[in-house]
């Protein structure tokens, strides 16, 4: 079996309708033998800025000398980035015995693909003796698949937004609740979440006698000791709240301020120049994250394309006042068409993203740059055709 072959077996896995839940991770980590409980690690929940906090986190343990594991999704361009220690992305060679042996197993119920990639990652981590993983859910908090991690030591709960409502409960109350699900009976929080979702958070963490520290002005914990590598203002925050997550963990203040300014996570308003173009890559796909996005920028060409389980007619309304001009593209299979696209916004639709780039190049006029987003589907799809990170 190839590399290929194993990560295409793997995307093909689903848990075909059925509910969402902890027993399916839990039977693959059993057969496993269990390699979740041989780490440390820190939970990383929220609507907005999971990865960044990761990205953040990741190079302060680095800086610190701490054997570290990270998880993050989706990924932009090689399955691998979703599982990395200090030593680098996993292997192929793992990935590839990892489905060999996963093929040959049966369980009670179907296991899906984020299933399997936790089971791998956390399987990983225990092979490379990791001292603390920093991982990052995927959906929600309480019945996401990373919810089974035994040794958390800390949880940052980064915000909670709109996103995820048809899986959630339907509102913002039932989503903060889902989220705040990841708290654990006396383990520390850190969080920038506000308003009723706040209330929620503290509600749940005195019922759990979990420590609540809560991102504001003036609370010395929350201090940046650095300049932040990430541009722009959100930026900040995810920054703050990984200081925050760091100095709870003891990690001593000089590799805190060298990890925020050497963090990296591409295809968050990360810029390329691509035939004397402009682009902003960014991978906005619900209305806070676009809502962050447009307060960063004064005009752009905006090139979009996002999934129908979005809510992309409320992204579009925020991006649309600041957009010079307007083009649409396929962000992958299962992606809007352009029927349903051009029916929201009178815009042209390429199936193919470089052809709306080399579009909107040929159109521009004066210096604004081109803004990709709506997906990180679609931005990993951007930097595979554009040569790499």
């Amino acid at each position: 079996m190839t590399y290929e072959d194993a990560v295409a077996w793997l995307y093909a896995q689903s848990r075909a309708g059925g509910p969402r839940g902890l027993s399916r991770v839990q039977a693959v980590l059993e057969r496993l033998g269990h390699p979740e409980e041989r780490f440390r690690a820190l939970h990383v929940v929220g609507t907005n800025g999971k990865g960044s906090v990761v990205a953040f986190l990741e190079a302060t343990l680095a800086a610190a000398g701490v054997g570290y594991g990270a998880t993050t999704s989706p990924h932009l361009i090689d399955f691998r980035e979703r599982i990395r220690t200090q030593w680098g992305l996993i292997p192929p060679e793992e990935v590839v015995g990892f489905v060999e042996w996963a093929r040959k197993q049966t369980f009670p119920e179907r296991i899906a693909f984020f299933d399997h990639s936790v089971a791998l990652a956390f399987d990983h981590f225990a092979r490379k003796e990791v001292e603390l993983a920093v991982v990052e859910a995927g959906v929600g908090g309480l019945l996401d698949a990373t919810r089974v991690l035994p040794r958390v030591a800390l949880v940052v709960l980064t915000n909670v937004g709109e996103d995820h409502l048809e899986v959630l409960g339907g509102s913002l109350e039932a989503v903060a609740c889902d989220k705040a699900g990841a708290i654990r009976p006396g383990v520390p929080v850190v969080t920038a979440a506000e308003g009723v979702a706040l209330e929620i958070v503290r509600r749940i963490a005195r019922e759990k006698g979990a420590p609540l520290h809560v991102l504001s002005e003036g609370n010395s914990l929350f201090d940046l000791p650095s300049q932040p590598s990430l541009s722009g203002t959100f930026q900040r925050i995810n920054a703050r709240l990984a200081a925050a997550a760091a100095r709870l963990l003891g990690i001593r203040e000089a590799a805190i301020a060298q990890g925020i300014t050497q963090a990296r996570h591409p295809g968050r308003m990360q810029r390329v120049e691509w035939r004397g173009l402009e682009l902003i890559l960014d991978g906005a796909h619900n209305p806070p994250a676009a809502r962050a996005l447009v307060q960063e920028l004064s005009g752009y060409h905006l090139v979009y394309g996002a999934f129908p389980r979005k809510d992309y007619r409320q992204v579009l309304e925020i991006l649309l006042p600041k957009a010079r001009s307007v083009r649409y593209t396929s962000a992958g299979a299962g992606a809007l068409d352009a029927l349903t696209l051009e029916a929201v916004h009178g815009a042209p639709f390429f199936e193919d993203p470089l052809q709306a780039l080399e579009d909107a190049r040929a159109a521009r006029k004066g210096k604004e740059p081109v803004l990709v987003t709506g997906s990180l589907y679609l931005v990993g799809e951007f930097l595979k055709r554009l040569g790499g990170h």
